[in-house]
């Protein structure tokens, strides 16, 4: 059994996105993916769509629930399980986003990968976890790319919980406090400069790029304490400058919207 595979085993991603800070990250990148449908949809506004590293199907449930066509990967047998389990309109397979041999060429308006990447450290792998994603997408249509924040990482693991003294021992941060990840590792964390020339590597034009959390993953403990009107205050302060540069890079998820070039 993987690391990864352990760590899902236990983890309850299920419940991850019905949090108030998971909501931020799922409401925000749900209104994207709503942002670009009706460009990319057919005649009857529906979409075909693949998610990738689906996880237990937060994403592939509420996208098959407004009628659009939704295939699910997921490497992790334990999520798959539960995904299958709740019998929706769901084209699920087993599968590693690095080799999809099991999908058709172009056969999606919309692709969704948004749990590998945070897994896959090398550069080659999530390439070419780019270059399947790539291939299985309509010309024209568009691939969302979410990666973890290597500042997220630093300022929560190395110095809020007090770990900095350790990981500086060990040498998993380099002069410039940018993470360094191995196979033995869970999560790999990324700058903005490093999902640039993966997107500028992997042949994809970008459409926009966007803070899926922005501060909520810093500030769980006050996100719970609001009242749900003032949370939903918070949700229209974060889509309003979730894509403003400067906020980026301190995000704890972020996503790149792409599209295939013509």
């Amino acid at each position: 059994m993987t690391n990864l595979e352990r760590y899902y085993n236990k983890f309850d991603e299920d419940h991850r996105l019905t949090t108030r800070h998971g909501r931020v990250e799922f409401e925000t990148t749900m209104h994207f993916i709503h942002e670009y449908i009706p460009g990319v949809a057919g005649a009857d506004g529906k979409a075909r769509i693949a998610d990738i590293g689906a996880g237990t199907g937060r994403y592939s449930l509420a996208l098959a629930r407004e009628g659009h066509r939704v295939t699910a990967v997921e490497l992790v047998a334990k999520n798959l399980s539960v995904l299958e389990s709740k019998h929706e309109k769901v084209n699920c397979w087993p599968g590693d986003a690095r080799d999809l041999h099991f999908l058709e060429d172009e056969r999606f308006d919309i692709t969704l990968l948004f749990g590998p990447l945070y897994h896959l450290h090398t550069e080659s792998d999530r390439l070419q976890a780019l270059s399947e994603a790539k291939r299985i997408t309509r010309k024209d249509g568009l691939i969302f790319c979410a990666y973890v924040m290597n500042e997220y990482s630093v300022l929560t693991y190395c110095f809020k919980q007090n770990h900095i003294g350790e990981v500086m021992a060990t040498g998993k941060l380099t002069a410039d406090f940018h993470t360094k990840s191995d196979d033995d590792e869970l999560y790999s964390y990324l700058r903005l400069e490093d999902i640039n020339e993966l997107k500028d590597r992997a042949g994809l034009q970008r459409e926009k790029i966007f803070a899926a959390d922005g501060a909520a993953d810093y500030m769980r403990r006050e996100l719970n304490a609001l009242s749900e009107a003032d949370f939903a205050h918070f949700l229209s302060y974060h889509l309003a400058t979730c894509e403003r540069a400067d906020l980026l890079g301190a995000s704890s998820h972020v996503v790149d919207v792409l599209r295939k070039k013509v």
